[in-house]
């Protein structure tokens, strides 16, 4: 396998959020293996983390944008795709304000810090999503593909075709995604609007610091008062807007994916039904093994019991970073007698609860020889998705965000099959145990 890699110091761009027109400063900051690609909101009071997760994005217009809570990052793409290209897996982004530098709409900007900065390998493998099924996702005449391909590398056919009637003639290509193809081919790439969408853009008070000469605008006579690039720019800049997309999976894809007339909520939608199928696969294979802890081994590290002990088995834990644990919900649960008799439904408050006592296992792991206990501190983002009946079975996940001396912040979900039931980042306070 590949080693997971990130960059050898810090490197920093300044500039102007291409919708917005904000001034920002962004900075590039080496990150341990495992951590992910994360976008920090340094300019908050207490600085806000937004990991580049599909699970974060907010629905945008034309770009690509993640939030946490009350702040947002917008047009992340460029810099995802960036990232995806030259094979980078952790990294902190830090920024002074809600969007990232514009540049001239390309990658270019980006590739050109992370490379300054160097590449470094990390001594931890890395963990691709290989596409092994043939998924579909479309909308209207646009559509995606993912299919089975190399093991070790993405391939990208996309066509792009807006009809005979428009400046933008079709245009298809095919890239073998590699640092050195996406650098040479795609990255240079830049964002196109045809002539009426930028005269909207700024009717409604959007890129007004632009100019012609900043952005590939195309009229019916082609590009005004600018030039191509390439022949085909239009094309391998939608594939550069999917590569950065695919990024939000949390990990690099490999295999084969076929692309019309896709945009971002497209993009989107295919990296959750890719995620979705990985995890399916994934709780198959834990369920068919032996636990990595039954409840009595949960016993001697939770004080739980009866009837709130609300972890049956943990199916797997990897150090202190993540744990997945089962709970089986039964007609026999005690809280069904009163919740609701007509119609039992599990309190979403137990849901919670099961999932900060899976976080509370993961976070043993660290705390075992420190004298230290986890006792819940605060919950954050808190969303559930869909009801909890009798004989479901819930399957639990966390994972360490950040363990300080005083403090632990954990993400947890909780499913039923491939859907998605909860969610919730829950911090700790890490206390003195009780002498026995």
């Amino acid at each position: 396998m590949k080693p997971q890699c990130t960059i050898e110091k810090t490197a920093e761009i300044r500039g102007r959020g291409l919708f917005t027109g904000e001034q920002v400063t962004l900075r590039f900051n080496p990150a341990p293996a495992d951590s992910g690609i994360v976008f920090v909101r340094a300019d908050a009071p207490s600085p806000v983390r937004i990991p580049a997760h599909v699970e974060n994005v907010t629905k945008r217009s034309r770009r690509t944008s993640l939030r946490n809570g009350t702040l947002s990052i917008e047009t992340v793409e460029h810099c995802l795709a960036a990232m995806h290209g030259l094979g980078i897996d952790n990294v902190e982004i830090e920024l002074t304000g809600g969007e990232l530098p514009g540049g001239d709409g390309s990658s270019q900007v980006f590739v050109d810090a992370l490379q300054s900065a160097g590449i470094v390998d990390l001594p931890a493998e890395r963990h691709p999503l290989v596409i092994d099924q043939t998924i579909r996702v479309a909308e209207g005449d646009a559509e995606l593909i993912a299919l089975p391909g190399s093991p070790e590398e993405l391939n990208i056919l996309y066509d792009l075709d807006y009809g005979d009637s428009g400046p933008i003639r079709r245009q298809i290509y095919a890239l073998r995604l590699s640092p050195e193809s996406f650098c040479r081919e795609i990255a240079p790439a830049r964002t196109f609007v045809l002539e009426e969408e930028a005269q909207q853009f700024r009717a409604a008070g959007l890129g007004l610091h632009l100019t012609y000469s900043d952005l590939v605008v195309i009229g019916q006579n082609g590009v005004v008062e600018n030039e191509f690039r390439f022949e085909n720019e239009c094309v391998r800049h939608k594939i550069l807007d999917l590569i950065g997309d695919l990024m939000l999976a949390g990990r690099p894809i490999y295999g084969k994916i076929i692309a019309r007339k896709s945009g971002h909520s497209l993009n989107h939608e295919l990296v959750r039904k890719l995620l979705e199928a990985l995890e399916a696969r994934e709780l198959s294979r834990l369920l068919g093994r032996e636990p990595v802890l039954d409840v009595r081994k949960i016993q001697r590290i939770l004080p739980h019991r009866y009837p709130f002990l609300l972890v049956d088995r943990v199916l797997e834990i990897e150090g202190d970073r993540r744990a997945v644990g089962l709970k089986n919900v039964s007609i026999n649960e005690e809280f069904f007698q009163g919740h609701y008799p007509a119609q039992p439904i599990m309190p979403g408050v137990l849901i919670i609860e099961a999932m900060a006592q899976l976080a509370g296992l993961l976070l043993s792991q660290k705390l075992e020889h420190t004298g230290k206990v986890a006792v819940l501190l605060a919950m954050d983002g808190v969303k559930f998705r869909r009801p909890v009946i009798p004989g479901d079975q819930l399957i639990l996940e966390a994972r360490t965000l950040r363990v300080r001396s005083r403090t632990g912040h954990v993400q947890c979900s909780a499913r039923v099959g491939d859907a998605m039931v909860a969610q919730a980042e829950i911090k700790f306070m890490l206390v003195d145990a009780e002498p026995q």
